[in-house]
């Protein structure tokens, strides 16, 4: 029951991570643009706008995708509780994987956003 606790968290903690940079990155997203913190590709680091447009919009993306990957993961878990850990373990590994694919995949709506809305001067079109 331990592992199964212990891989639950850690299976809700990249939809609890994306709820909160979701959130964050609509309301107070980096002020400048920067090597550090934020979403920095390089189409979104050209000027301000394309900063700002690129953190507003992953913020909105990864905030809904956090609301469906939460309970999603959730369940998912619940279906190996009371299991031995090697249904856990899998299982865990199985969601994590899906999550980093969500996770990394919505780059490419971002990207699109940002490559439909700016030219590639970073002026708005």
């Amino acid at each position: 029951m331990g592992f199964w606790i212990f891989c639950t968290a850690m299976v809700l903690l990249t939809p609890a991570v994306m709820l909160l940079f979701g959130r964050r990155f609509q309301t107070k997203p980096p002020k400048t643009i920067n090597s550090l913190y934020g979403y920095r590709t390089a189409r979104s680091m050209k000027n301000q706008d394309t900063w700002d447009f690129a953190h507003r919009t992953c913020g909105k993306l990864w905030f809904r995708l956090g609301l469906v990957l939460l309970p999603v993961s959730l369940l998912a878990m619940l279906t190996v509780l009371g299991r031995g850990t090697t249904p856990v373990g899998t299982a865990c590994f199985v969601v994590v994987m899906i999550q980093m694919a969500v996770l990394v995949g919505s780059l490419f709506p971002v990207e699109r956003a940002l490559k439909k809305t700016f030219d590639d001067f970073g002026r708005k079109r």
